[in-house]
């Protein structure tokens, strides 16, 4: 009997070298040995007390094992260790995972208890404080695991705060009344970056709304804690969300270590603008030492009054845009004109050819360019001056430029080219803004700006427009922000 139960101590520890091992035919037959050790006489049981007693201990021992090695075990095993490790929260312990039993999607519920003895946080002052009451059980999505809903169960409790009064506690997964944990907050959030918001909610069986809050969360926490000290060049544009003329008014950093949106305005007023700086802070408009801006007058006077130490440089893009404007309105104008005395209509398809730089046009371009620089026409003039205006931007002295500027000017009034006209009557009136592209030494440019332009369109388009101002202002933020985001113990997205 003593060899016996060495064998059945031996296939134990055998088995226990593996994983959930299937029962051998060696210990199927000492289980029927043990068995038939209950079947004896009584002198003989109790001769055989001790190695009887030793041999169900072990076959005990490995059945409990196997039970508790089963897959179910180790799932319920496993899922606690990885929420203790990603998201241990003090004062709280997690309990057994469960199957939700009413839930139409797959869920897995979590309960969470306190600790004993541990008291809850008042949502009004922050302090640990006595209870009162408890609430109803509440349940709080967790970001989802292999598509399955995992979701927090816990009874809210209410303290007695003697400087708040009844209040229910602060629990340190969610905010407030969300029913989603600020975790899952930050992984909807991290998605909506990459997708839009309606594929999000689509990809995470969630609802816009979710979304939405989770987005406004984020952004949120990012702006009470971006830090603004350093910003020494801002550019400002406008562009329109909303069919009509509705606009926003946008201010970009454009440094060359750091390139973000600062701020968001409803329109493109003076009142607008200005309360966008006042909300940037004092500070902020003094440290500034270039602004970038177009040629809009209320921009101009606002910039003027609340950031005047810096640098304002006119935007070179804007300019050569007026430029080609005016071109495209003689060659319009000529084109109607010629059609209309009988003429060969030579301007027909060339359109580009005198909007483009002359190293960006196609062969075929180049060819219609040449044809059209034979004839004595508005538009061929048109375009050398717009050609002409080009070798301003490649002087380094503002003196050598303004002169430039002062003779490109005067022939540009004796021609007879009104669009034209209208633009040096412009180029005129802000000749010390222009001059400033040389003081800034060509480093501050609009392309920034027209590139956050784009994105922003681009975040429009992927949602097909938003209704709603607040709505687009988050989105915006949220792309364009680049805002900060709190340390995490895991990061799930």
């Amino acid at each position: 009997m003593r060899s016996g139960c060495a064998a059945v101590i031996s296939c134990v520890h055998a088995d226990r070298g593996l994983i959930a091992a299937p029962w051998t035919p060696a210990s199927l037959s000492l289980c029927s040995l043990a068995s038939g050790l209950s079947g004896r006489s009584t002198v003989g049981r109790d001769a055989m007390t001790g190695e009887k007693k030793c041999i169900l201990s072990c076959i005990w021992q490995r059945w409990s094992y196997q039970a508790s090695s089963s897959p179910g075990a180790k799932l319920r095993m496993q899922l606690k260790t990885i929420l203790n490790r990603v998201e241990r929260y003090k004062s709280f312990v997690y309990g057994e995972p469960r199957w939700a039993s009413d839930a139409s999607r797959l869920t897995i519920e979590v309960p969470i208890t306190p600790r004993a003895n541990s008291r809850a946080i008042c949502s009004g002052c922050g302090k640990p404080r006595p209870g009162h009451d408890r609430l109803d059980t509440r349940r709080f999505e967790f970001v989802p695991l292999w598509q399955i809903a995992v979701v927090f169960v816990y009874t809210m409790r209410r303290v007695n705060c003697p400087d708040c009064g009844v209040k229910t506690e602060r629990v340190p997964w969610s905010n407030g009344k969300s029913r989603l944990t600020t975790t899952y907050q930050w992984f909807l959030a991290g998605w909506a970056r990459r997708l839009s918001w309606k594929e999000t909610a689509e990809a995470f069986q969630t609802t816009w709304e979710h979304v939405r809050d989770a987005v406004r969360h984020a952004v949120g926490w990012g702006l009470s804690h971006r830090d603004l000290t350093g910003v020494e060049a801002i550019g400002v544009d406008e562009i329109q969300w909303r069919r009509g003329h509705h606009y926003l008014t946008l201010v970009y950093q454009i440094d060359a270590h750091s390139r973000r949106l600062l701020w968001i305005g409803r329109e493109r007023t003076e009142a607008c603008l200005r309360r966008g700086l006042q909300t940037l802070g004092e500070k902020f408009c003094s440290s500034l030492r270039f602004v970038c801006s177009d040629l809009w007058q209320p921009y101009l006077k606002v910039l003027a009054e609340q950031a005047g130490s810096a640098v304002h440089v006119l935007d070179r893009f804007h300019i050569m845009k007026q430029l080609g404007e005016a071109i495209d309105h003689v060659r319009a104008s000529e084109a109607k004109r010629l059609k209309r005395d009988g003429y060969e209509p030579v301007l027909t398809h060339s359109r580009w050819c005198l909007l483009k730089r002359s190293e960006n046009l196609t062969d075929k371009q180049t060819v219609k360019l040449s044809e059209l620089m034979r004839y004595n026409l508005q538009s061929v003039r048109a375009y050398l001056h717009r050609e002409d205006f080009q070798r301003f931007w490649k002087y380094q002295s503002p003196a050598w430029a303004g002169r430039f500027l002062d003779e490109w000017c005067r022939r540009v009034m004796r021609s007879r080219l009104a669009p034209l006209k209208q633009v040096a009557r412009s180029l005129r009136s802000h000749r010390a803004l222009l001059l400033n592209w040389f003081v800034a030494k060509g480093a501050i440019s609009s392309g920034v700006v027209e590139g956050f332009n784009n994105k922003a369109k681009l975040t429009m388009r992927k949602s097909y427009g938003f209704r709603e101002y607040e709505t687009i202002e988050l989105a915006l933020y949220h792309q364009l922000g680049n805002l900060p985001q709190p340390e995490f113990t895991h990061r799930f997205c």
